[in-house]
């Protein structure tokens, strides 16, 4: 089972970098997290760009490309001025059009239990593009300081505990596809 994890951030040394690394190191056997880091590479959504005929970006391709291959995604993000950082939206605007998302189970981590507007946020654009959230918006793993690595994070019982729980919800919704009008 492959997941791919999104980092809403460009920050070097961010704390949301920190968690998805632990995702990484915390999956069971069986689990392939994948890390998406083109996010700096992703031009400006262009609609014009996401037409019938027309030529993709090849980075919007190869982040539709990885999302293809995913069978769950997990998004990290940092909250900037209440909101979802505009790089995190504009790669939303790149799937908005593809066939490739919908109905992919996604799981939001936060890493600060005050990223609520953001996540919120998030949720909310995710439901609008028909992703299943999973288990129901987000989970968050209150990392307590900044500079605080991935191996600390994992090695955390608690942190970890809210990251096994993470994992396994999303690896369920995976098995367990959800069905329409019931």
């Amino acid at each position: 089972m492959r997941f791919l994890a999104i980092l809403g951030s460009l920050r070097a040394g961010s704390s949301n970098a920190a968690v998805l690394h632990a995702v990484r190191m915390l999956a069971p056997p069986g689990i392939d997290v994948v890390l998406y880091d083109g996010l700096a590479d992703l031009p400006a959504f262009n609609p014009d760009l996401d037409q019938p005929g027309a030529l993709l970006p090849p980075a919007a391709g190869a982040l539709r490309a990885l999302v293809a291959d995913a069978d769950g995604i997990l998004i990290c993000s940092p909250e900037y001025a209440h909101g979802m950082p505009g790089s995190l939206k504009n790669l939303l605007d790149w799937l908005v059009g593809s066939v490739e998302f919908p109905g992919k189970p996604v799981t939001l981590v936060a890493a600060s239990a005050r990223s609520v507007f953001a996540q919120a946020q998030l949720a909310e654009v995710l439901r609008t593009m028909s992703a299943r959230l999973v288990p129901n918006e987000s989970v968050v793993v209150p990392v307590a300081r900044s500079g605080i690595d991935a191996a600390a994070i994992a090695a955390d019982p608690r942190l970890a505990a809210v990251l096994r729980g993470a994992i396994a919800a999303l690896i369920q919704a995976v098995n367990k596809p959800e069905t329409r009008g019931t």
